[in-house]
């Protein structure tokens, strides 16, 4: 399976929202390939082809300065990318439960329940936290991009910072995959 087929198909408008995500998931990827270092338990043709779908749900979130014009919030665009990677999986008889695993498991640092209930988000309560290398891998990654502003990599250091807010638990997911995976 290909990701490009899965991604054009679900979005096969050239908007500028599809730009903005092709965009997003090619640094995401390249920055997940570039990390993968001596660790040779990952599945780097995984890592490759799930970066470029990990936030394939924002097209049905609102984030006007990100041309997402959805009804859902921000926070589940996770959840709905892997909803919607689990349809075509079913619709066209493949398996893509791997990538669908990434997309819910990447935000953030991942979320525990309790952080979801604790934050009053608005997402089932259940944990969210990446467990293989690849999701790990993607989930790191991609905090070193965002899709608005200027769309520059961010320093570890700045990112830690970022992340504070979101408390102690945040903080040592955050701190566990940099010791990893930085070299």
């Amino acid at each position: 399976m290909d990701w490009a087929e899965i991604f054009f198909s679900i979005y096969p408008e050239n908007t500028p929202m599809r730009q903005l995500l092709l965009k997003h998931s090619m640094q995401v990827r390249d920055k997940a390939l570039s990390l993968i270092g001596a660790e040779s338990r990952i599945d780097a043709a995984l890592v490759a082809q799930a970066a470029m779908l990990h936030d394939i749900g924002i097209g049905k979130c609102y984030a006007p300065s990100i041309h997402c014009d959805g009804a859902a919030p921000y926070i589940a665009h996770g959840l709905l990318g892997a909803a919607m990677l689990r349809e075509y999986g079913k619709a066209h008889h493949v398996n893509v439960e791997c990538f669908a695993r990434i997309c819910e498991r990447h935000t953030g640092c991942g979320l525990s329940a309790d952080e979801v209930v604790r934050q009053k988000l608005p997402l089932p309560v259940a944990d969210y936290l990446p467990e293989t290398p690849e999701e790990l891998l993607v989930c790191f990654a991609d905090k070193f991009f965002s899709k608005s502003g200027d769309m520059a990599e961010k320093s570890p250091e700045l990112i830690r910072h970022q992340l504070e807010k979101f408390g102690d638990d945040t903080l040592r997911r955050w701190d566990l995959m940099a010791r990893r995976f930085l070299p």
